[in-house]
């Protein structure tokens, strides 16, 4: 039975050893509540470090240890203590986490950490393909484990697997500083389907695999060899009703039944009955502004000096990755600002600022979210920031204001909240004035929208969301396979070559002959394709045809010796059997002069671009530009030239990173089948792999073997992934006789 398989860097289960026994707990954090819908029953597996290293486990408790996961359908991965130095808190921690929130300066690229990093996913994959049938699910999470899809790919090409990034995913700026950029990518794109928080993480993402590893990205999907990956975005909820009924049962306690914490807040309340209660929580984590939040927090008393004994600042920050230097003078530098504020600003009876340096039971959590008037969180770089979400759950009243620095991935869904940047202390000053004088009806207007949207979009409907998705892609991928010339459907095709009485095949060149190449010119024939082209041209009754945009002197100096049939310049040439190229098509070449500056004029503005003149056509080469710029460019140029060559009888082409202008009345398809009509054949095979291919899969006969190179939308009946298919179909005929 086919299962889903989690895996995260820790277990959904804490481990407490006492007395020689261990018992597991599970844990409460927003990932483990969420995969509930997903992993539930005995249909499931969640695969993770347990929390405590090889070294902190006495022997005799492992077997005890893996019963009690067990029965949490859990399993671990070993780690030693040197593994989790080296992965978790070296590469994870000091590598990956400051550079992929944008803290350059924080990053360390040691190559030790990286050895590490590399070696503990592949155990994380060893785990994977230990538990894992080919009809499983499987669901890897977060940045720990980005070279995981691809490890488990390698040895399983056709498992189900999902990816999804739990923090930002940088600019390509930012990420290009990363040595190993590459590798990570290559992991990653061992998935299916590969998840963000947001659309701006998932645009620097498909960004990344366009520039480095020059991949072709249409819209969120990603061609690669024989795989569409697909990329998209999945706002994280949380668990709505859990804390929204948690504060209509906090609520209706009765003064006996309140907290240490509570009754200490509703003192507070009764002294200063108009005070208000700003709450900051976080982990303790130079990304979430806890620094800047205290500076401006000042600022803001400075500036309104009139709220002075009249607000409180809450802050908790909960203890985070203590052995990583910067969080040690982190909290260093939180400790000295709170002692320094408190001490300037202080009066007999008011403190400015309350901080908690721990963390709190969910109890205590649910008194500090329904007694504080303003939420105030203002993140540098935050993936998403739940605590934003489950504070407007638990405002059961639809009272409360939230601050929400637009750096949280939160804020996309949250513009009902007050959006900061949380450099602009002006700003910020402002907002808090604005919080604290925020009519009630506003406040409630606000707050409805606000819980409207979490309580539809909730965790479990996130992670049902994204197995769908991931499902979906398998089906999508299922239905590609159909179409896909399989090695049934090309012995069939072979059994009809072999029979028949007279064959016609035509070969597109770039992208399906050969690989494209920055410079064309060097995109020139090996010796390997020369001979299967030979076999298949002598073979008899059989007319092949290289049929290609490329201008005659290229084909006259690579082929004409060969005496092959070509067709060139998209149907203006032919040559058959060696003879010189004789004009198939009477066409005009006057409006050259006329385009041929305007394309100039691109070629300065575009670097890497270039202009190749043929005899009746001109082409814009922009394979060498920036991705981006050269595809913004290709529009704007397009737009240029269609309003340019209107009355002129003339067609724009696009290609593979080209664009061609020609005459109307020429292209393959007319070329093809003029070729066609010349003889009786019975067997008709064409390949190729671009727009300009697409008008000779539409003219030939319906009989027609045609095949698209690659996953495009496309007229032919088949496709194949790549040049490496087109060869394996070039032998198979090569060895017919």
């Amino acid at each position: 039975m086919a299962k889903t398989i989690i895996i995260s860097n820790r277990l959904p289960v804490q481990l407490q050893i006492s007395n020689g026994d261990i018992t597991a707990v599970p844990s409460v954090g927003g990932l483990a509540t969420g995969m509930k819908s997903v992993h539930s029953g005995g249909d499931s597996l969640w695969i993770g470090w347990s929390g405590l290293t090889d070294e902190e486990i006495p022997e005799e408790l492992v077997p005890k240890i893996d019963s009690a996961l067990a029965e949490h359908g859990s399993s671990k991965v070993n780690l030693t203590e040197k593994e989790v130095d080296g992965f978790y808190y070296g590469f994870s921690n000091r590598t990956i986490w400051p550079l992929f929130h944008y803290f350059l300066e924080y990053s360390e690229f040691e190559l030790d950490s990286w050895e590490t990093y590399k070696a503990v996913n592949q155990k994380f994959a060893d785990a994977i393909l230990e538990k894992a049938n080919n009809e499983d699910t499987i669901w890897i999470h977060d940045y720990q484990l980005m070279l995981v899809p691809q490890m488990v790919r390698a040895e399983r090409p056709d498992i189900s697997i999902g990816f999804f990034l739990h923090i930002p995913f940088p600019s390509y700026e930012i990420f290009r500083t990363l040595p190993w950029r590459r590798e990570v990518l290559q992991g990653l794109l061992g998935s299916d389907l590969i998840g963000f928080h947001t659309y701006d993480y998932e645009r620097h993402f498909l960004s990344s695999v366009r520039r480095l590893l020059g991949l072709e990205v249409s819209f969120n999907d990603i061609y690669l060899d024989d795989r569409v990956i697909k990329v998209d975005s999945f706002p994280m909820g949380i668990d709505y009703k859990k804390f929204s009924d948690a504060a209509k049962e906090h609520s209706q306690r009765t003064e006996d039944q309140k907290s240490e914490l509570q009754k200490r807040l509703d003192t507070h309340k009764k002294s200063a009955p108009d005070a208000k209660f700003f709450l900051s929580i976080d982990r303790l984590d130079y990304t979430k502004g806890i620094a800047k939040r205290l500076n401006a927090f000042e600022y803001f008393l400075k500036k309104y000096p009139q709220y002075k004994e009249k607000v409180r600042l809450i802050i908790l920050a909960v203890p985070s990755r203590s052995n990583v230097p910067q969080y040690k003078l982190l909290k260093r530098e939180v400790d000295e600002l709170v002692g320094r504020i408190n001490g300037e600003l202080s009066t007999v009876s008011w403190t400015p600022i309350w901080y908690f340096y721990r963390s709190m039971p969910f109890e205590n959590l649910i008194d500090l979210y329904t007694s504080s008037d303003i939420a105030w969180l203002t993140p540098i770089r935050d993936g998403m920031n739940l605590v934003a979400k489950e504070y407007i759950a638990t405002r059961t009243d639809k009272t409360g204001v939230l601050i929400l620095s637009e750096m949280a991935g939160s804020a996309n869904e949250m513009n009902e909240s007050l959006l900061i940047n949380p450099n602009n202390f002006e700003q910020i000053a402002d907002s808090l004035y604005e919080a604290i004088n925020m009519p009630e009806e506003e406040q409630v207007s606000r707050n409805t929208l606000l819980q409207k949207r979490l309580e539809r979009y909730n965790v479990e409907k996130w992670a049902n969301d994204f197995m769908n998705s991931l499902v979906n892609q398998k089906e999508k991928d299922q239905t590609y396979r159909s179409r896909k010339l399989s090695v049934d459907i090309m012995n069939t095709v072979m059994n009809s070559y072999t029979n028949a009485k007279r064959r016609l095949v035509f070969l597109d060149y770039d992208g399906t002959l050969a690989g494209f190449h920055n410079d064309p010119q060097k995109a020139s024939p090996d010796e390997e394709l020369y001979a299967l082209l030979d076999q298949i041209s002598s073979q008899p009754n059989t007319d092949m045809y290289l049929i290609s945009g490329r201008d005659k002197e290229t084909f006259t100096k690579w082929f004409l010796p060969k005496k092959y049939n070509m067709i060139v310049e998209h149907g203006v040439w032919i040559s058959q059997g060696g003879e010189e190229f004789r004009m198939l098509e009477t066409v005009k070449k006057d409006w050259m002069e006329k385009i041929l500056p305007v394309l100039e004029s691109f070629v300065d503005r575009t670097p890497g671009s270039f202009v190749e003149e043929k005899n009746y056509s001109l082409a814009w080469h922009y394979r060498n530009t920036d991705p981006d710029f050269g595809q913004k460019r290709s529009v704007e140029l397009n737009t240029v030239l269609t309003s340019l060559i209107a009355n002129d009888d003339l067609s724009v082409l696009n290609g593979n990173k080209v664009m061609e202008i020609k005459s109307s009345n020429v292209n393959k398809g007319r070329a093809s089948m003029r070729v066609y009509t010349e003889h009786d054949y019975d067997f008709v095979f064409a390949i190729g792999d671009d727009w300009t291919d697409e008008f000779m899969f539409q003219e030939l006969p319906e009989d027609a073997v045609t095949v698209k190179v690659g996953r495009q939308k496309t007229q032919a009946r088949y496709f194949v992934d790549n040049t490496k298919n087109v060869r394996a179909i070039l032998k198979r005929f090569a060895e017919k006789h």
